[in-house]
C-alpha cells in the first residue's frame, strides 16, 4: 500500500507517483491491460510511443509552444467574490479552464494524442464523446496538425449538445451518430472501439478521459498534470497559501486527476471529486459511480462501476452529457480507497442552481458538466470559516449548453 507522503515523490516526467500504474498498467487493483489480442498489440505500440514522445525536447518544446500560444495557458485563478458573498462562509476560487482555446481542459490532451498519433505514423484519430467538449478539442488538434478525425457520439447527446456538433463538423470532423442502448457515452465508446478495430494499422483512438485501458490513463493524466502544476504555484501566488479543498466534477476523471496531481500528498488540502446525483440517488437515474457502484469491469480495465441485475454496465443519467458514464477511471478508484480523495454528489436540480447562481453573479457562464463541482461548494461554503478557501477546477464554459438550459429553466 502507498502511502500519502510516498505521493509527493514524482517520476522523470514530473507525475505524483500514485497516479502512475505498474508495469501491468495498474492502479492498486484497479485499471490493467485489455486482454483482446489485436487491441493489446495496437496498446503496446501507444505506450511505447507515448514514453519516447514525452522524452523528445522537439515535442517538448512543440507543446509548450501550443500551450502557451495556441491553448492560451496558463489559465487564471480567479477569486469569485460575489459568489463567495452570496454563499457565506469560505472564499471561492476558480481554475479558469474554460477560457482555454475549445472552451475546455480536453485541448490540454487533445492536443498531445494527435501528436502521439502522428509520431506513430497514423493519418486518423477516432474517438468518442458525451458532451462534445473532447471532440471539438480532437477536432481542432486534428485540423491544426492536418490528420482525419472521426468522432463518435450518442445520438441523445448529439440532439442535446449540437453547437458542438456543429463545431466539429466545421473543423472537419466526420461525426457517426451512435443510436444503440441508451445512445449516451457508454454507447459511443463501443462504437468508437468498434470501428478503431477495423483500422488498427491507419488510425489511433484517442480517448476523451483519464479511463480505458493502459496506457490511456497514464496518458491523459500526463497532458492534465498542467492544470495541477499550474493551480498550485498560482493560489501560492495569489493568497499566500494551499486552499483547504479542491474540488472537481467527475464523470471518467481527467479534469479532476489534473488538478489533484498538483496537491497530492498535501496534508490540510482536501480532493473532493463530485460527480451526478441525478434525479436523486433513491432514483435508477443517476451515474454516482463512486457512491453507489461496486468493484468490476468496463471497456478493458477495473473500476468501480454502475452495474444493472444481470451484472452488465447500467444505463446511467446525468443533466450532463459528459458525465453520464458507469464507470470512473482506475486513478480515482484506487484515491477513493486508499482516502486519498473523497467523492460526492449534486443532483440535476442542484446543478442548473448553480449554473445560475455563477452566471448571474460573476458573469460566468459553466458547462454543466463543472455546474456539478460548483453546486458542492456552494453547498458546503456556508459552514465554513471565512478564512478558509475552496478552489474549484471550472473545467469548462457553457456555451454548448445554452439552448438546453433555456428549456429548463424559466427565465
Amino acid at each position: 500500500m502507498t502511502t500519502v507522503n510516498e505521493a509527493t515523490a514524482t517520476n522523470s516526467y514530473g507525475l505524483p507517483q500514485l497516479i502512475l500504474p505498474s508495469n501491468d498498467g495498474l492502479y492498486g487493483e484497479f485499471g490493467g491491460k485489455i486482454a483482446h489480442p489485436d487491441l493489446a498489440k495496437a496498446m503496446d505500440e501507444i505506450e511505447k510511443g507515448f514514453r519516447e514522445i514525452i522524452k523528445e525536447d522537439d515535442f517538448i518544446i512543440e507543446m509548450q509552444r501550443l500551450r502557451e500560444t495556441y491553448i492560451g495557458r496558463p489559465s487564471p485563478i480567479y477569486h469569485a467574490r460575489r459568489l463567495t458573498e452570496h454563499c457565506g462562509g469560505a472564499q471561492i476560487y476558480f481554475k479558469r479552464e474554460d477560457l482555454n482555446h475549445t472552451g475546455a481542459h480536453k485541448i490540454n490532451h487533445c492536443l498531445g494524442e494527435v501528436l502521439l498519433a502522428k509520431k506513430l505514423g497514423k493519418t486518423k484519430v477516432i474517438a468518442e464523446t458525451g458532451a462534445g467538449q473532447h471532440g471539438v478539442a480532437l477536432a481542432t488538434a486534428a485540423a491544426l496538425m492536418g490528420i482525419e478525425c472521426e468522432i463518435h457520439m450518442g445520438v441523445v447527446d448529439i440532439k442535446k449538445e449540437h453547437p458542438n456538433v456543429s463545431r466539429m463538423k466545421i473543423l472537419g470532423a466526420k461525426i457517426v451518430p451512435v443510436s444503440r442502448g441508451a445512445s449516451t457515452l457508454k454507447e459511443a465508446v463501443d462504437s468508437a472501439f468498434e470501428a478503431y478495430l477495423g483500422e488498427l494499422e491507419t488510425s489511433m483512438f484517442a480517448i476523451g478521459s483519464a479511463l480505458g485501458p493502459a496506457p490511456y490513463p497514464e496518458i491523459v493524466s500526463y497532458f492534465q498534470s498542467v492544470v495541477g502544476r499550474e493551480a498550485r504555484a498560482q493560489f501560492l501566488t495569489t493568497t499566500g497559501k494551499l486552499p483547504n479543498k479542491v474540488v472537481a466534477c467527475v464523470g471518467g476523471g481527467s479534469n479532476a486527476i489534473g488538478i489533484f496531481s498538483g496537491f497530492l500528498g498535501d496534508e490540510n488540502v482536501e480532493l473532493v471529486g463530485v460527480e451526478p446525483a441525478g434525479e436523486g440517488l433513491d432514483t435508477p437515474n443517476h451515474a454516482a459511480t463512486m457512491t453507489l457502484g461496486v468493484k468490476g469491469e468496463i471497456h478493458g480495465f477495473k473500476c468501480y462501476v454502475l452495474l444493472d441485475d444481470k451484472g452488465q454496465p447500467a444505463p446511467v443519467h446525468s443533466i450532463a452529457s459528459g458525465l453520464d458514464y458507469p464507470g470512473i477511471g482506475p486513478q480515482h478508484s484506487y484515491l477513493r480507497d486508499e482516502k486519498l480523495a473523497t467523492y460526492e454528489s449534486a443532483t440535476d436540480a442542484e446543478c442548473l442552481e448553480a449554473f445560475m447562481a455563477l452566471s448571474r453573479l460573476e458573469g460566468i457562464i459553466p458547462a454543466l458538466e463543472s455546474a456539478h463541482a460548483i453546486a458542492y461548494a456552494m453547498k458546503i461554503a456556508k459552514d465554513l470559516p471565512a478564512e478558509d478557501t475552496i478552489l474549484i477546477n471550472l473545467s469548462g464554459r457553457g456555451d454548448k449548453d445554452i439552448d438546453f438550459i433555456l428549456d429548463k429553466v424559466k427565465l
